[in-house]
């Protein structure tokens, strides 16, 4: 593919709800545009776009794909986003590489959760949106229906451009709104110029919707639409365009991608109407003083990419695509990464088409490619010339909210595991992996039950590596409410040297995190140098506590009294001296089980908040307040044992429909209720006896 002016490069992402057919739009472009030789089927396995195993298996998108296209002397690339929730990673990284949404909608299921999540991130992002209404072959689909749904979710910005003309619910003829004309269609891709057909006072109401939202584009064509003026083809043509690149106009095209039916004008449409990488690529960076620096779409300026996407395979290696903002992308460009300050070294830049790779000379300003085994480069990173050292936005990912433990299936492959996921979160960074070493489990964050079940897939398909998810241990606590003393007196005699060491402590509750060590001994009873051997004795024994082996906290023992023997002291034997007084002393000062609470902020539609708030008191929580979050959203902030929020993210997907979101931080410990502690004394004894 030659090289593009960024004045003819347009960066278009493929957004919508799940099963809209954003792979079918994609696939039909590309067998259009010749990229493809045939029309591939997500049933079938064989799509440009979807080629991921896991995506073929699944039938679904799982993660973004790029593929460029040529038309009308314009350059398209195509960044295709899954539409399933718990991949939505994937849609923040195409956003972050467009500069214009095209949000799929199902002309059958209309305007779902994902549409508005789609048009909600594409606002965020500050992208031009278009809707591409799909699937108006099935006699179920209802466009008109689907129409006034976009106009009435999302406001009178909505604006046909093209529509279907529907007989015994068949729809084989296209009328586009700008140049007045009709295209009918037959199933072998032929497509033909016909007559207007006869749409009664429809076509009439649609073309005025065309000139009410091209009027809003200026006061000189509002004021000739409220003298009831006609606009002349060139002035809807210009006010449309205008309105498009300025988010005053959402033009809604339509179509069928099984079919392609309607795909060329959709794509002649976009060649003049989006907004190309020139107009819409610039960016306002950071420099290494932290002022902002903007950043202009030039070919010949200094060097500036964003790295919105990673993949790490076994067979073909790693791979980064990048969004070059300005300058060129090539081996003989120096370029740093400024998160590690570090030279990266390019060995070759390629363009992607789903898996294939083609080389290429460079990758210019406003273009997207990709760069082969870069060292240290991560997502989000920015690329830059050494001679202007800038910092580009990154990514904002949702927040991984569903937190498995992960078990090797075969003991002993815990650093093969590891080492796995280490690589998938490289690709995947809403895939977050720790090693909790109290709870001694690994644990693996995601969004959703579906996202993690593809982990484990992936785990044994690109890595070799079998593993299963268990549902995670929780760090309880045990500490004492009552002050007691206790004695440990330990001798031992056998043979020459014995040993013997005798303390007396005192025990009581004490605001701490562990253990406060305190000592008021008079005349010599033990002497100094034993006082270390004491201590470290008490802090190796509050490691496990007498309730259920859980660390002992909040708890203060002063060393008051005790005995030594001149030859027979040790430290070894005051430190197991001072162990024997913690089991003896524990047990009699009220120990209590103590179970982390956390901070819970759900925000959720207005109208859910009843059923949040009963959840949360389901699950033991107390509700502390709620605050208004805009657009009919409600944040609802609660206190919730962490034990029991395993399964809260798919309660709140459930119940929302995918809409709400929360966010879960530890902030400290309380008293476990006493029915809950015995159920957990009895558990982890039962555990400490199967040991």
């Amino acid at each position: 593919m030659k090289q593009y002016d960024a004045k003819k490069i347009l960066n278009i992402a493929l957004a919508g709800h799940s099963g809209c057919g954003k792979t079918s739009v994609a696939e039909s472009i590309l067998y259009l545009a010749k990229v493809s030789d045939r029309l591939g089927k997500i049933a079938d396995g064989n799509t440009v776009l979807d080629y991921d195993a896991e995506e073929i298996k699944r039938q679904a998108s799982i993660m973004t794909a790029v593929a460029p296209i040529e038309w009308k002397n314009t350059k398209i690339n195509l960044i295709d986003t899954p539409g399933l929730f718990d991949f939505a990673g994937g849609v923040a990284e195409g956003m972050r590489a467009a500069d214009t949404a095209m949000i799929v909608v199902s002309g059958k299921d209309g305007v779902n959760v994902g549409t508005e999540k789609a048009v909600e991130a594409a606002t965020k992002a500050g992208l031009t949106k278009v809707f591409f209404v799909n699937g108006l072959c099935d006699e179920d689909a209802r466009f008109y229906r689907v129409f006034e749904n976009l106009k009435s979710t999302f406001g009178p910005s909505v604006c046909p451009v093209v529509v279907p003309y529907i007989v015994d619910g068949q729809a084989n003829t296209y009328v586009n709104l700008f140049d007045y004309k009709a295209y009918k269609y037959d199933g072998k891709g032929n497509v033909t110029q016909t007559a207007l057909p006869d749409m009664g006072d429809r076509l009439e109401g649609l073309r005025e919707a065309i000139k009410e939202a091209v009027a809003e584009t200026s006061e000189e064509l509002l004021d000739k639409f409220l003298m009831g003026e006609e606009f002349t083809p060139e002035e809807i043509i210009l006010g449309v365009s205008q309105g498009v690149k300025d988010g005053s106009i959402c033009p809604v095209f339509c179509g069928d991608a099984h079919n392609t039916f309607a795909i060329d004008q959709l794509l002649n449409s976009l060649t003049w109407l989006a907004p190309s990488a020139a107009a819409k690529g610039e960016e306002i960076g950071v420099d290494v003083n932290g002022e902002p620096v903007e950043i202009a779409v030039n070919e010949n300026g200094a060097a500036a990419a964003i790295v919105f996407k990673t993949v790490a395979d076994p067979f073909i290696g790693r791979l980064s695509y990048v969004k070059v903002v300005s300058g060129k992308i090539s081996p003989d460009v120096p370029v740093i990464n400024m998160r590690t300050g570090a030279p990266e070294r390019i060995s070759k830049v390629l363009t992607m088409t789903g898996k294939k790779q083609s080389d290429s000379d460079y990758i210019s300003a406003g273009d997207i490619g990709a760069i082969p085994k870069l060292t240290t480069a991560k997502t989000g990173d920015t690329l830059c010339s050494p001679l202007r050292k800038v910092v580009l936005d990154g990514i904002d990912y949702p927040v991984s909210s569903y937190t498995m433990a992960i078990y090797p299936a075969k003991k002993g492959d815990e650093d093969k595991v590891a080492q796995a996921l280490g690589k998938l979160s490289d690709e995947d960074p809403t895939i977050k992996f720790e090693s909790n070493t109290e709870t001694h489990e690994m644990l693996v964050s995601g969004l959703g039950e579906q996202h993690l079940d593809v982990v484990i897939s992936r785990l044994k398909s690109k890595y070799n590596v079998e593993a299963t998810l268990q549902k995670p241990r929780i760090a309880y606590r045990e500490t004492i409410r009552k002050k007691v003393s206790a004695q440990g007196r330990y001798k031992k005699q056998s043979g020459g040297h014995g040993q013997f060491g005798d303390v007396w402590i005192e025990f009581e509750p004490f605001d701490t995190d562990s253990l406060e060590f305190a000592e008021r001994v008079v005349g010599g009873a033990v002497p100094k140098n034993f006082f270390p051997a004491v201590e470290k004795g008490l802090r190796e024994s509050i490691k496990k506590g007498v309730l259920a082996g859980y660390p002992t906290v909040g708890i203060k023992a002063t060393l008051y009294d005790g005995s030594y023997h001149p030859v027979d002291s040790s430290e070894m034997s005051f430190k197991t001296a001072a162990s024997l007084a913690y089991k003896n002393g524990i047990p009699n000062a009220m120990p209590t089980l103590l179970e982390p609470i956390g901070s819970l902020k759900a925000t959720v539609p207005d109208g859910n908040m009843g059923d949040v708030m009963g959840e949360v008191n389901k699950r033991r929580g107390r509700v502390m307040g709620m605050s208004p979050a805009g657009k009919g959203m409600q944040v609802v902030e609660a206190e919730v044992p962490m034990a029991e929020m395993a399964d809260f993210s798919t309660f709140i997907r459930q119940i929302t429909q995918g809409r709400g979101s929360f966010e879960f931080t530890f902030v400290r410990y309380e008293d476990c209720p006493a029915n809950v502690a015995q159920k957990v004394i009895e558990k982890a004894k039962a555990e400490m006896g199967d040991e």
